[in-house]
């Protein structure tokens, strides 16, 4: 009779799990139900990461933007522009003067992220090693966004942009190099659809005009830090837990 009982109780006890998998499988995939997500996909210079200065990958950021109300969601930044942490120097506005300004009005700031005050963890990830990166968000289904991707390769010097300027004997006080790019997407979130964004400007803070993208003037290698980026729109992958 014992024997009966816990082959019962065996039984039983799988029969349970089975059906608790099954049930999380099926929640798994029911939270995908309608949903979308836009997946950015970038591939990461390495020649030209490690021919810098520093041999640091790049700092960058990524965030959508409404074009019907005009404002902005950030999607990624890399650590160092995320927490402030830039080696010695309390701060590096030339790193990425644009997501900067859209940071401070997404938050509600006068201030760039700092170690005290960094920006929130769920967009923040460790700066990528070079190769592939592919980071995601979830939007509405059949919404329509403006992609922004800025990046900066610290040390990345050339004639135009020199760590010393003999001519006007100044130095890069940042060691930055050539300016941070700006990249630009128009993109329908009907799954299926894929861009590629294309560089518009570069970004300089505190320019003569005010404004901060400028058009490009003396860039060389910074335009293929990334040599290659894709936006698509994305089944979104069925998760227990985001």
């Amino acid at each position: 009779m014992k024997v009966k009982k816990t082959k019962k109780i065996i039984i039983s006890t799988v029969m349970f799990g089975f059906l608790v998998a099954v049930s999380l499988v099926i929640y798994a995939y029911a939270r995908t139900w309608n949903k979308t997500d836009i997946e950015f996909r970038i591939h990461i210079n390495d020649q030209l990461v490690q021919e810098s200065t520093f041999g640091e990958p790049p700092t960058f950021a990524i965030w959508l933007e409404n074009p019907g109300t005009g404002t902005n969601q950030t999607v990624f930044v890399t650590k160092r522009a995320a927490l402030g942490d830039w080696e010695g120097k309390a701060d590096v506005p030339v790193a990425l003067p644009l997501w900067f300004e859209v940071y401070k009005i997404e938050h509600r700031t006068k201030n760039h992220p700092t170690l005290d005050k960094p920006a929130p963890l769920a967009i923040t990830g460790a700066t990528p090693s070079p190769g592939y990166f592919k980071t995601r968000v979830r939007v509405t289904p059949g919404s329509r966004w403006t992609c922004w991707i800025e990046v900066n390769l610290a040390g990345d010097f050339n004639e135009y942009y020199k760590d010393y300027n003999e001519v006007e004997k100044t130095t890069d006080e940042f060691s930055i190099g050539q300016p941070a790019l700006l990249y630009k997407a128009e993109i329908e979130t009907v799954e299926g659809n894929m861009v590629n964004p294309e560089v518009v400007g570069m970004c300089i803070p505190d320019s003569p005009d005010g404004k901060i993208i400028q058009p490009l003037a003396g860039i060389t290698t910074a335009i293929d830090v990334f040599d290659e980026m894709t936006v698509a729109v994305v089944k979104p992958k069925p998760r227990i837990l985001e």
